[in-house]
């Protein structure tokens, strides 16, 4: 008989959170998300973005040799290296962002 049979009453947030009605990890697990990495960025005015042409070079906020933004959302949770993996560019990750930096608001 379910705790609602029982008392005639909803189960409480305490019941759900003592483990009845957990959610499955590999339901959660299996969520996709995006994660992308962040070269750098620049800020132009629109005749200067309007006068792009095939070969035109735009110059970064970023350094050689410098750590990208990894990102998950818009969100910064790492830091990494691009690196090469076969013929495919990949990230390396070099430093993890901590929870509370995450959700500072700039």
């Amino acid at each position: 008989m379910s705790e609602t049979e029982e008392t005639g009453q909803e189960p409480t947030a305490e019941a759900e959170q003592s483990g009845e009605g957990n959610i499955n990890q590999d339901v959660i697990r299996a969520i996709p998300i995006t994660l992308s990495v962040e070269v750098g960025t620049t800020v132009l005015k629109l005749r200067d973005l309007l006068r792009l042409s095939q070969g035109s070079v735009l110059e970064l906020d970023r350094g050689v040799g410098e750590p990208h933004d990894i990102k998950i959302n818009d969100t910064v949770i790492a830091k990494g290296e691009i690196v090469t993996v076969g013929d495919k560019l990949g990230v390396s990750v070099v430093e993890i962002v901590a929870p509370l930096e995450r959700v500072k608001t700039v």
